[in-house]
C-alpha cells in the first residue's frame, strides 16, 4: 500500500495562489492524525492488510455471495492470532474454509427496514424508518473495522450498516423535514469528528474507506445547520471546513501546469481543478474479486492503475458510470483519474463560497477575499473548460484535452451550487429536458451500459441536485416534472412492494438494477428525497 503524505495543519496547504499569503490569519484547521504504513494512525488495519492470506482466500473461493460480507465480519480473537491459526492450519487434511471463518468471525446481518402496517401512507413510513436506521458506535468492538462516532447517526440501510459521507446530506435534509433537527445536527458533529480524527471524511466509517474520501457536502451541511442556528454555525465549523479543503487540495500549492498529484490538477494554462483519486491502487477489500477479473480484461494496462481508477470511481460516488470509461462500455477501460468532474468541481466551489462566507463571520478576518477570489477563479476556469458548446456543462479529460460529448445528471451541479451563468443555466436545462427526463425522474445519463449509474436508472440525490438546481434559476417547470416524476416512481413500488429502495428504473416503475449487488432497501437517501420532494409538491390525497 501506498502512504498518504501528511495533510498540513494550516490552510496554505490548499491554496497555490501568491495572493494567498495573507490566510495565516484564518483560523487553523486541528492537526490531522499522521499516516502511517498502513494507513492513519490508530485506526484498524484493514482486513487484507491484516490477515491477507486469509483474506485472498476467503474472497478468491466467494466463501460469501457478497464481498463487503467478510471485510465487515468481526474478528473473535486478535488479527495476528487469527493469521497465525490460517497459516498453521489450512495445510493440514481436512481443514474446512467456511468452518474456521464461522469460528474466528461474526458476520453482521443487513442493516433491517421496518414492517409496514396495512394502509399506511409513505411520508408516515418515512418518518418511521429514522428510528430503525438510526444507529450508535460510540465503542466498537476491538478488532472491527468499523471507526467509532460520538454521536448517533443514520445508516442507509441493506448492506450499508456504517455511515456514509454523500448520503448523508440527503438523509440530512429528510431528517430536518421530519422535525429530526437533533439527529441532523449529531450526524454533521460526526462528520466534524472525523475531519479532526483523520484530516478527512472517509468513503464510509470503515477502515478500508480510510483512503478515499466521496463527493465533498460537508459545506452543505453546515449550510443546512446554519438555517437554523445561524452565525454561530459557520464560526463553529469554520476549521473543519478549512481542513476539509485542505485534504481536497493537498499539493495544489507545488503543483506545475500540466501536472496532477493526488486530487488536484493544473491545467496548461494554469487553471486548478480538481479530481477523484484513492491512495491506494490494490483491488478494493469490499469488491475484490469483481476488481482483480475488471484489472485482468485490461490486459495492456498495468493492474495498479486500473485499481486505482476503479477506486477513484468510487471516491466519485457514481461506481460505476460510462462517464469514467474510455470506450462508454467496458469497466476495464476506466480512467476516473484522467478526468476533471464537473461535480467535484461545482462542489469545490461551494466549499470556497462557504469558506468565505464562514471567514466573514469572525471578526476582523480578511481570509474573506481569499477565498472568494479563489471562488471566482475556480468559477472562471469551469466557464472556460467544462462547458460543452452544444449546450451543457461536462466532464473534461485533462490527459486528451477534450470536453466528454455525453450529458449527464451531473450537468446541473453548476446550477446546484450556483456556479452557472444564467444563459447556460437556461442552455442546460433543455438540453437535460432533451435527454434524460423520464417518465419516472431524471435518469443519470442516457446510455444504458449495464452499470448502475446509468441509465435507466434514476437516483434520489440527483433528482434533488436537479430540483433545487433548476429552481434556483427560475427553471421551475421543469423541477416540478423531475421531481414529481419521480415522486410517482417511488410511490408506485411503495404501493406494490411496500418499500423505498436504493435507485429506481426511471422507465419501468420498479427497482433499479446493475451494479456490482442487488437492490438495497431502505433507504436513507432516498427517504430524505422523497420527504423534501413531498413538500415541495404536496397533494391532496397524500400522493404525488
Amino acid at each position: 500500500m501506498k502512504t498518504c503524505r501528511p495533510l498540513h495543519q494550516m490552510l496554505a496547504l490548499a491554496l497555490s495562489l501568491a495572493l494567498l499569503a495573507q490566510t495565516a490569519c484564518a483560523p487553523p484547521a486541528r492537526q490531522a492524525a499522521a499516516p502511517h504504513q498502513h494507513g492513519l494512525a490508530g485506526a484498524p488495519l484493514t482486513p487484507d492488510l491484516a490477515y491477507p492470506e486469509l483474506f485472498q482466500a476467503v474472497q478468491q473461493r466467494w466463501v460469501f455471495d457478497d464481498q463487503k460480507q467478510f471485510v465487515d465480519a468481526l474478528p473473535l480473537k486478535p488479527p495476528a492470532q487469527i493469521r497465525a491459526d490460517y497459516l498453521d492450519q489450512r495445510g493440514r487434511s481436512g481443514f474446512d474454509l467456511k468452518e474456521f471463518v464461522a469460528a474466528n468471525f461474526e458476520t453482521a446481518d443487513a442493516a433491517e427496514t421496518a414492517q409496514i402496517r396495512a394502509g399506511t401512507a409513505l411520508r408516515p413510513h418515512i418518518d418511521a424508518l429514522w428510528p430503525v436506521l438510526t444507529r450508535r458506535s460510540a465503542q466498537v468492538p476491538p478488532h472491527s473495522s468499523m471507526l467509532p462516532l460520538p454521536h448517533a447517526y443514520v445508516v442507509p440501510g441493506g448492506r450499508f450498516r456504517e455511515l456514509y459521507y454523500w448520503d448523508s446530506y440527503f438523509t440530512m435534509l429528510g431528517l430536518v423535514e421530519s422535525g429530526q433537527t437533533r439527529l441532523s445536527r449529531q450526524m454533521l458533529d460526526n462528520f466534524a469528528h472525523l475531519i479532526d480524527r483523520y484530516g478527512h471524511i472517509p468513503n464510509g466509517t470503515r477502515s478500508y474507506y480510510l483512503s478515499r474520501s466521496q463527493p465533498p457536502f460537508f459545506s452543505h451541511m453546515v449550510e443546512l445547520e446554519a438555517r437554523t442556528g445561524g452565525d454561530e454555525v459557520y464560526r463553529r465549523y469554520l476549521p473543519q471546513l478549512q481542513q476539509e479543503y485542505a485534504f481536497w487540495m493537498d499539493g495544489a500549492q507545488t503543483l506545475k501546469p500540466g501536472q496532477a498529484t493526488r486530487r488536484v490538477v493544473r491545467l496548461a494554462d494554469g487553471s486548478l481543478f480538481n479530481r477523484y483519486w484513492d491512495d491506494r491502487d490494490t483491488p478494493r477489500p469490499e469488491s475484490w474479486m469483481q476488481d482483480r477479473e475488471t484489472a485482468a480484461q485490461a490486459a495492456d494496462r498495468p493492474a495498479g492503475e486500473v485499481y486505482r481508477d476503479l477506486r477513484a470511481g468510487a471516491e466519485s460516488g457514481w461506481d460505476y458510470s460510462t462517464r469514467w470509461l474510455g470506450d462508454r462500455r467496458q469497466l476495464s477501460t476506466i480512467r476516473t483519474t484522467a478526468i476533471v468532474p464537473i461535480d467535484l468541481n461545482s462542489l469545490l466551489y461551494h466549499l470556497e463560497t462557504t469558506l468565505a462566507l464562514a471567514c466573514g463571520k469572525q471578526p476582523a478576518s480578511p481570509c474573506t477575499r481569499d477565498y472568494r477570489a479563489l471562488a471566482q477563479q475556480r468559477q472562471a476556469a469551469i466557464e472556460k473548460h467544462l462547458w460543452n458548446a452544444a449546450g451543457y456543462y461536462a466532464d473534461y479529460d485533462w490527459k486528451q484535452g477534450r470536453i466528454s460529448d455525453q450529458v449527464t445528471a451531473a450537468t446541473l451541479y453548476p446550477l446546484f451550487t450556483g456556479v452557472a451563468s444564467a444563459q447556460r443555466a437556461r442552455l442546460t436545462a433543455r438540453s437535460v429536458q432533451a435527454h434524460l427526463v423520464a417518465p419516472g425522474g431524471l435518469l443519470t445519463t442516457a446510455i444504458d451500459s449495464g452499470q448502475q449509474w446509468d441509465a435507466p436508472n434514476a437516483w434520489a440525490p440527483l433528482q434533488w441536485i436537479a430540483v433545487d438546481g433548476l429552481r434556483r434559476y427560475g427553471e421551475d417547470a421543469l423541477a416540478q416534472t423531475i421531481g414529481q416524476n419521480f415522486l410517482n416512481q417511488v410511490q408506485t413500488l411503495f404501493d406494490n412492494e411496500h418499500k423505498l429502495v436504493e435507485k429506481y428504473d426511471a422507465t419501468a416503475g420498479r427497482g433499479g438494477g446493475g451494479g456490482e449487488y442487488p437492490l438495497q432497501d431502505g433507504f436513507g437517501w432516498t427517504n430524505g428525497v422523497t420527504l423534501k420532494l413531498l413538500a415541495l409538491y404536496p397533494q391532496p390525497d397524500g400522493k404525488p
